[in-house]
């Protein structure tokens, strides 16, 4: 049974990031503070969820959310401060998008710099424990997964409908066959042989 929050008086906000692990795409991070009464018997961590859940999910907890917002940071930026950077930045982002300001920030992780001297508790596999970092996790998860998803029209080789910038064997398979694209993070070891990759 996950619970609300860590301070049960304090306006709290969860936020979680996805696509860390990715070869190609942004780094999506969300940020959700819940009322008080929130309750949905699915609500957990994303990655227990299926695509279908997640996404009957999301419509419920941005609507009954007093505020949520989600940040994407696009491979350049990635490539320019690394992945961890990149995430707690994302989380940042969302967090200063949030309609109001939070008393304090729950964490997924392990990692996270100081926002604005508001205090905040990093939680190792929070989304498992929270519904504010669950909810954040959800929503990260589903608009990171719809922009992967757009972008497959754009580069179909690469499977990013089903892969969302995962590194799959068809995913690596491709990037070895056609090279790497435009959304492609040049940062990241993309193929076992990486040398012979020219950008």
């Amino acid at each position: 049974m996950l619970k609300l929050k860590i301070h049960k008086d304090l306006l709290e906000c969860g936020t979680d990031e996805a696509g860390r692990g990715c070869l190609a795409g942004p780094v999506t991070a969300a940020a959700v503070i819940l009322p008080d009464d929130f309750h949905h018997p699915w609500l957990t961590d994303s990655k227990q969820l299926s695509e279908k859940k997640r996404n009957e999910l999301r419509p419920i907890i941005e609507s009954e959310a007093i505020s949520f917002a989600v940040a994407h940071v696009m491979m350049e930026e990635i490539d320019q401060v690394n992945i961890l950077n990149a995430s707690i930045l994302g989380m940042h982002r969302a967090i200063e998008s949030l309609t109001m300001t939070p008393e304090f920030i729950a964490i997924d992780g392990n990692r996270f710099k100081p926002f604005q001297k508001i205090p905040y508790e990093c939680v190792v596999k929070g989304d498992g424990k929270f519904l504010h970092i669950a909810a954040a996790s959800i929503l990260a998860k589903t608009y990171r997964d719809e922009f992967m998803t757009s972008l497959d029209n754009e580069y179909p080789d690469y499977h990013w409908k089903k892969n969302k910038g995962y590194p799959t064997q068809e995913h690596r398979a491709a990037i070895k066959r056609i090279g790497p694209s435009p959304y492609h993070r040049k940062s990241f070891r993309l193929i076992p042989e990486q040398l012979k990759l020219e950008f």
